[in-house]
């Protein structure tokens, strides 16, 4: 299947359940192959966290990824919603640590998704498939995961509450369902422990309008959209914490009192025993180049990529000829590639991976802010081919700091440490 991202953006404001304070919530249009990532744009150089499982913090009542300033709270019900629309590349801007809670279900997000379009995009979307069964037990929670190639669901739920008891259920997860079945789903809580949570300084922002409150007698000013609202909502919640795996999960999945703790766990195990599909290495011809660097003859230095793995790293090739302009003055008659080319070139490739993280990277060129740790190791001369093998190291908004070698042959020949900015050509 395709990828799939937004066609344009779309916004949402509202104030947060645990913290309570108010939020503008926009998702974003992204690049094949980009993932889904936050962006916080309250703070300084909109720092980016990918909502991926290795992300993940262990919290109370939520699901968080990130920690200290940046940390994202209370991410499941928006996470919910873009995984069961089936979207793989995503910016979620947020210009506070937590999403709006809007009516305690993922519906308001889903229509703010489906009211902006989806539009399949360049590149196979990933799926996580298991080779064998994975059990996980997290306190009450107990999960079984199974292989299979769609994502079912089979959740139970017990509570000492006249109105939920003992519940089950169970859905095989598409967008049609999901949006049916699942999605309008709200958060619920009891009177007996609001005071607890608020002195820990949680559900700030709570009330009978955005969660279903329950006292020992019943609902609090609401009504039940489904008899078993409640075990619906818990397997929207499990949908959402699966997207931390960062592919569309595709197993049989029987959880019993889930809760995101829980569900982060299994999440962990499914992608530590999941079949691994090899993938195809990227190539980009010199015409894409092109179109992503803003250089031109006589100083483009980078022919070919021959592997790009978004926001990890990249491979670029550089075939040396005789007939390259700067041996008609570096050296001549005896032709060595003067060293600053070498590096420049090495720039240019990491400026591909680079604009690989932003959106409308045509519109975009990338300042090198810093060289680090520059080694020459052997010249290179014509007839040599460069091979550019570059990882980024740091990403911080718009900034970011690489590392690099050069090799001819398999041997290093040039090796440094470059930080580089996005900006508006």
């Amino acid at each position: 299947m395709s990828r799939r991202t937004v066609k344009e953006r779309v916004e949402l404001r509202g104030v947060g359940l645990h913290y309570g304070r108010t939020c503008t919530l926009a998702f974003v249009p992204a690049p094949s192959g980009r993932g889904i990532a936050f962006r916080r744009v309250d703070l300084d150089g909109k720092p980016e966290t990918a909502a991926r499982v290795e992300h993940a913090v262990l919290s109370e009542r939520r699901t968080q990824i990130g920690s200290g300033e940046g940390g994202l709270h209370t991410v499941e019900h928006v996470l919910a919603a873009v995984a069961g629309l089936g979207i793989d590349d995503l910016i979620i801007e947020m210009d506070a640590a937590e999403p709006p809670i809007l009516d305690g279900s993922a519906r308001p997000f889903l229509d703010a998704l489906l009211c902006a379009g989806t539009a399949e995009q360049a590149g196979e979307a990933e799926d996580l498939r298991l080779v064998e069964c994975v059990r996980v037990v997290d306190g009450e929670s107990v999960y079984v995961a199974r292989p299979s190639d769609h994502l079912d669901l089979e959740v139970s739920i017990d509570y000492p509450h006249p109105l939920i008891g003992a519940q089950s259920g169970k859905w095989r997860v598409t967008p049609q369902s999901f949006a049916v079945e699942l999605a309008g789903a709200r958060t619920f809580g009891f009177m007996h422990e609001v005071e607890m949570l608020r002195a820990k300084g949680l559900i700030q922002g709570a009330s009978a309008q955005n969660a279903i409150v329950l006292d020992e007698h019943g609902i609090i000013d609401n009504a039940l959209r489904w008899p078993d609202e409640f075990l619906r909502h818990k397997a929207l919640d499990c949908v959402g914490d699966l997207a931390l795996a960062g592919r569309r999960v595709r197993a049989h999945i029987s959880a019993h009192k889930p809760s995101h703790r829980g569900t982060v766990t299994l999440v962990k195990e499914l992608i530590a025993n999941a079949r691994q599909k090899p993938k195809e290495a990227r190539v980009i011809e010199i015409e894409e180049i092109m179109k992503i660097l803003p250089h031109r003859y006589p100083f483009l230095l980078v022919d070919r990529i021959i592997e790009l793995e978004e926001q990890k790293r990249v491979v670029g090739i550089k075939n040396v000829t005789i007939n390259e302009p700067f041996f008609q003055g570096h050296f001549p008659g005896h032709p060595i590639m003067p060293g600053v080319l070498i590096v420049e070139a090495m720039a240019q490739v990491g400026g591909v991976l680079l604009l690989g993280t932003v959106d409308e990277p045509d519109s975009k060129v990338v300042y090198f802010m810093s060289l680090d740790n520059i080694k020459f190791r052997k010249p290179v001369r014509p007839g040599d081919q460069l091979r550019f093998e570059v990882e980024m190291v740091q990403l911080r908004g718009k900034v970011c700091r690489i590392k690099g070698v050069a090799k001819v042959d398999g041997a290093v020949v040039c090796e440094a440490e470059m930080a580089a900015m996005v900006r508006d050509r």
